[in-house]
């Protein structure tokens, strides 16, 4: 049974411990009438409807984050993420995670947010262009069995797709050369295997599931 849950702006993110460490996946939001599974620490990106409560006790605020300097406006999935990328690389890091939102955070050597951006991810990209043209179809990212797309495409479904990533790339790479004095690059959310083989950085860190690793080791 899962023991953490991290509300994400269009999918649920799960974790459970195994004995190789964490089992992490994701869903869509659940219907009601719904369970609440039992839950050992919780945190939610937006609200939540009153159907599906979740148990106020567990749920743990930007505040019980130790990322220094953090606004109270700040996502707490950016909070969670750049707290612990730092706190494993204990350096500065700028934490890109690539979900609904293409968000950059960046935390410096002493652990102290230092600013960010956030621009349209990729499923959103794809559906600006369908419902904003006449003629590019209703399209989400190909399932391309870990094959990296060609970087110009025939079709227009993917090339559709390589314009928004190569949009993303630019947006990620433009702030590593912005950095006085550089950075490591860390990589999360849905669609970091996507961007990663466009980010050939020496100094890139996968970590798909940061948000989840941090509300473990926070609760």
């Amino acid at each position: 049974m899962a023991e953490l849950l991290l509300v994400g702006n269009s999918r649920w993110h799960w974790a459970e411990p195994s004995p190789s460490g964490l089992r992490c996946w994701d869903t869509a939001p659940p219907q009601p009438p719904w369970r609440v599974p039992p839950l050992r620490a919780w945190a939610a990106v937006g609200s939540i409807p009153s159907a599906l409560a979740l148990p106020a006790g567990q749920r743990l605020q930007l505040e019980q984050v130790p990322l220094a300097g953090a606004p109270p406006w700040l996502g707490i999935d950016r909070a969670l993420a750049g707290w612990w990328a730092w706190r494993q690389q204990q350096d500065a890091v700028l934490v890109v995670d690539a979900g609904t939102t293409l968000s950059l955070t960046l935390v410096d050597a002493h652990g102290t947010f230092a600013g960010g951006r956030l621009s349209a991810g990729l499923a959103l990209q794809l559906r600006s262009l369908h419902q904003g043209t006449a003629q590019l179809p209703e399209t989400h990212p190909l399932d391309c069995s870990g094959q990296t797309l060609p970087p110009w495409p025939k079709e227009t479904a993917a090339a559709m797709e390589v314009g928004c990533l190569q949009a993303m790339v630019g947006a990620v790479k433009q702030g590593m050369d912005q950095l006085v004095g550089g950075c490591t690059l860390w990589l999360t959310g849905g669609d970091a295997p996507r961007l990663a083989p466009w980010l050939k950085e020496s100094r890139v860190v996968e970590a798909s599931n940061l948000c989840l690793e941090a509300l473990d080791q926070l609760s």
